[in-house]
Order: C-alpha cells, then sequence, then structure tokens
C-alpha cells in the first residue's frame, strides 16, 4: 500500500511538473489583400500595379512567431532584410506596425511595445475575454483538427488594414448615396473604414491553451487560424515543448501608455505631418 502511494504522489508530481513546465512555439503567415483599384488607380498601367505591390510585399505578407506556456505568451514579428531596390519608394508605416506583444490569458494583461518616430511606447491594454460564438463546423489545418468560432470586432482607428476610399462598399443608404455613418468610422476626408469587422477563428482542442495569434484568445485550444477583414492569419508550423525554451515575461521597455493615449499621439503627429506638407505645397505655388 506504501509504494502504491508513493508511486501515486511521483505520478503526480510528474503530471504537475510536465504541466507547470509546457511551452510551445508556433510560427504564423499573415497576408493582407490589397485592390488598387479601389484607390483610383485604374489609370495605371497592369506593369506600373505589379511594381507597387511589389514594393507594398513587406507590409501585406508577413511572418510571426507565437511562444507560449499555459497562461501566458510573445508575440513578434520576424525580422526581414530589406528587397533589392526596396529602400527609396518602399512603403513604410512605422507608425502602424505591431511590435512585441505579451498577453497573460490568467491575469487578463495584454501588453505591446511600439516604436514611434524613434520614441518606445509601452502599450497597455484592459483585455477582456473575447465573445465567440462557438460552431461544430470542423476542418483540417496540418496535423490538427480544428473548430470554428467567431465574433464581430470593434475596429482601432489606426487599423490601416481595413481603409478603404470614402463612399464604397456596402454601407449606404437604399439610394447608393450616403454610407451610413452608424457602420462606418471617418478616417479622413477620403477615407473611411467599418466600426465592426466579423473575425473567424479555426481552434484545436489538441493543443490545450487558450491563446492565439496577437490579440486573439479565449477558445478551448490554441488558435491557428484568423481570417479578419482583409487579412488572414495562418499558423504554418508548431512545436511543443522544443529544447530551447523562451523564456515568457511581461514586457518593460517604453513609456507606459493606454491604447487611446498612444493613438492620440500618432493622430497629433501626423496632423502636424499634414499640415507640414500643405505649407510646402503652398510654398511651392
Amino acid at each position: 500500500m506504501k509504494s502504491l502511494f508513493t508511486y501515486l504522489l511521483l505520478l503526480s508530481f510528474a503530471f504537475g511538473y510536465a504541466q507547470k513546465n509546457f511551452h510551445g512555439k508556433a510560427v504564423y503567415k499573415s497576408k493582407t489583400s490589397f485592390d488598387m483599384n479601389q484607390w483610383g488607380n485604374r489609370q495605371l498601367s497592369e506593369q506600373q500595379k505589379k511594381r507597387i505591390m511589389e514594393r507594398m510585399k513587406n507590409m501585406l505578407e508577413k511572418t510571426y512567431t507565437l511562444h507560449f506556456n499555459r497562461t501566458s505568451s510573445l508575440y513578434e514579428e520576424e525580422e526581414k532584410l530589406e528587397a533589392p531596390g526596396g529602400g527609396r519608394g518602399s512603403f513604410r508605416f512605422g507608425g502602424f506596425s505591431s511590435g512585441v506583444q505579451y498577453k497573460n490569458t490568467q491575469d487578463k494583461k495584454f501588453l505591446e511595445e511600439r516604436e514611434f518616430f524613434g520614441k518606445k511606447f509601452l502599450i497597455e491594454d484592459p483585455s477582456e475575454m473575447p465573445k465567440w460564438e462557438m460552431s461544430g463546423e470542423q476542418k483540417q489545418i496540418g496535423n490538427y483538427l480544428c473548430y470554428k468560432a467567431t465574433m464581430m470586432k470593434k475596429t482601432d482607428e489606426f487599423d490601416w488594414q481595413n481603409m478603404r476610399r470614402r463612399g464604397r462598399g456596402r454601407n449606404r443608404d437604399k439610394d447608393n448615396k450616403k454610407p451610413d455613418s452608424t457602420k462606418v468610422r471617418k478616417v479622413t476626408e477620403d477615407i473611411e473604414m467599418p466600426k465592426e469587422i466579423l473575425v473567424t477563428a479555426w481552434y484545436t482542442p489538441q493543443i490545450p491553451v487558450s491563446n492565439g495569434p496577437g490579440e486573439y484568445w479565449g477558445l478551448p485550444g490554441l488558435i491557428l487560424e484568423i481570417n479578419s477583414g482583409k487579412t488572414t492569419i495562418l499558423c504554418t508550423e508548431v512545436t511543443l515543448n522544443p529544447k530551447e525554451k523562451k523564456e515568457i515575461e511581461p514586457l518593460k521597455k517604453g513609456d507606459k501608455v493606454t491604447r487611446k493615449e498612444y493613438n492620440a499621439t500618432v493622430k497629433k503627429k501626423m496632423e502636424e505631418m499634414r499640415e507640414m506638407w500643405r505649407g510646402r505645397r503652398r510654398g511651392r505655388s
């Protein structure tokens, strides 16, 4: 009896240790669609459009790595060398690209490091449980059986991936003249974005962590695919308990701000740049 008790105790300890030390690594590919004709570029030749799309490739196609354990994760973009000829004239959105993101799903804590015009910020967001609607729909992603879940997500005012020219899309009234202001957010005189977008997630209970790429979490399994507006994020590789374990600690670098404060800083800088650009145009005329 004593030996059985000792065996069960050791088994319980080993199981608890394995649970505590469980960790993994997932690689995601992100791709955002972009319709040049929507932005009034129909007069450009196909060759010109192709050159512009090549310059935008680094912005529209990205690779990320998610390091995770039972309760927390780090999500970071893979650094890329500039493509040949992609220096001058290549498209850069320094204020809009994601930095390293930290999530703790147990404490509901979300931190993100960003750099904007040479200044480092640490954005801290309250992370509420996402309101997913579960579905019985299934599909296979690699070696994993995945289940579908959906939710409506509010867009950020600088979510460039879902921006579009004003007056386009399905948000018009019955006379097909004015956009429905209850469904869209005005960004500039020419640009708008929907206030909400449909997000579809595919998660696998075979990896029992309530985590996923970027801001997405809250499902009974690792999220392997996200379809959000014009962007698809797909997991291409999963490694459980890799030999090289990455320490997952809360981020600390940068001036601590809320998302609202960070967006206000970016907006102010953009307005300053717009006024500077207008001043130069008036000077030339």
